[in-house]
């Protein structure tokens, strides 16, 4: 769940062009006129809140409760830890991250739904708003459900063997590393369920095993391999929570032959906060291939906080958690994927300087099917040119159809 701290340090994080985009856009006008407080914690219970300041160190945690509450288990991507000094081979490791929620709230979000609704320019009355607001009402619940701090969950790895997650603190957020003592095949993906499996409606988490060497390919979402018009406010409410998950024509045959000719680990990295997570995942399960998703840690309960979270400080974001990617798979070959709604090529570009030879190449989708595009500098050469700055010529393109990209991945095979 957002803080004040978090909202502050967006703020503070947000760029020039992240302000070039929502002026653009008029973010302001759109978020004042959604929904405030769609998610409360007044209905947790008091001890489980005021414990919860203790983080995974809380001696009155409880186990989660399946017939109340419920888990999501983010897939994740295990790896072999790299020492400074000389070491023996270490044993997989990997970040758990788990969410806790309640499973009913008992709060009635009709009028939030009914305010997505007239925000997004439905008709007011008939049979094709009745529907659209039974799918806005699904989509929505993430959003509303209230979190349950204050737990953890058992979970069962392939050797039999037994690990606690959590407990989960403020956020209702457990994050800790645990290490596998199987070994496993680089590539090798298994499947780790809950204890009851019951309490994870999502179903089970997908743990991805990756080498130190080989290929990475981290991928942003929205308008990179997924329709979400990012620059429009109105566009984003409507691919989120109306319109059927829609993949950019060419990345699903792209990101096969990707798969096909390199066989990277796949890291999907979005601006999205992690609500979003149960929706991205089917899609990305539907078009792409499976690898881990990384989403932003808050949990949005406003929606003009949700369309704040795709616009603002994205690039201080994105280049954290590649950052820590970095402390993962530092010798593997990197390719990076984005678009120039957002901050990717500055947040790219900043990787490549941190880090020369780590990343091998770079795509950038050129956005011009969005009208809000048009009034930013986002899509000029210069702005590129500045991004990329003491970056190889040849190590970063800018795109607009997929198919300019196979000869540059074909080339990369011979790396």
């Amino acid at each position: 769940m957002e803080t004040a701290f978090d909202k502050a340090r967006q703020v503070m994080e947000e760029t020039a062009l992240d302000r070039e985009t929502r002026t653009a856009g008029d973010f302001e006008k759109a978020e004042n006129a959604l929904p405030k407080e769609i998610g409360s914690r007044s209905n947790i219970p008091l001890m489980d809140n005021i414990s919860s300041y203790l983080g995974a160190s809380n001696p009155l945690a409880k186990k989660v409760n399946p017939k109340t509450e419920e888990v999501w288990l983010l897939d994740n991507t295990a790896y072999h830890p790299i020492h400074i000094y000389s070491h023996g081979p270490q044993p997989y490791q990997a970040d758990f991250v788990a969410a806790y929620f309640k499973k009913d709230t008992g709060k009635d979000w009709s009028k939030a739904v009914a305010n997505i609704a007239d925000v997004i320019g439905l008709k007011q009355q008939g049979e094709d708003r009745a529907e659209t607001e039974k799918t806005i009402a699904h989509r929505l619940l993430p959003f509303v459900q209230t979190i349950a701090p204050a737990r953890s969950v058992d979970v069962k790895f392939p050797d039999g063997s037994i690990h606690k997650l959590g407990p989960g603190g403020r956020s209702a957020v457990s994050d800790q590393t645990v290490v596998f003592s199987a070994e496993y095949k680089d590539g090798e993906s298994v499947s780790i369920p809950a204890i009851p499996a019951e309490v994870t409606q999502h179903g089970p988490m997908l743990t991805h095993f990756a080498a130190p060497e080989g290929w990475l390919f981290v991928s942003d979402i929205d308008d990179s391999i997924k329709i979400t018009m990012t620059p429009d406010p109105i566009g984003i409410l409507q691919s989120t929570f109306v319109s059927e998950p829609t993949p950019i024509a060419g990345m699903p045959e792209l990101y096969a032959e990707i798969t096909r000719s390199l066989n990277p680990t796949w890291f999907y990295l979005s601006a999205s906060p992690y609500n979003l997570y149960p929706f991205l995942r089917q899609f990305l399960h539907k078009y792409y291939t499976p690898g881990t998703i990384i989403l932003r840690d808050a949990s949005w309960m406003d929606l003009g906080g949700f369309l704040a979270s795709l616009t603002q400080g994205t690039e201080a974001y994105k280049r954290s958690r590649m950052e820590k990617i970095h402390t993962w798979l530092p010798k593997r070959k990197v390719i990076c994927l984005g678009d120039s709604t957002q901050s990717d090529p500055e947040a790219y570009g900043d990787i490549c300087r941190l880090w020369p030879g780590w990343v091998k190449a770079v795509f950038i989708r050129k956005v011009t099917d969005v009208a809000e595009m048009k009034h930013t500098t986002k899509n000029n050469p210069e702005r590129f040119e500045k991004a990329f700055r003491d970056v190889p010529k040849d190590i970063w393109t800018v795109f607009e159809d997929p198919k300019e990209l196979y000869a540059a991945v074909a080339q990369l095979k011979d790396m």
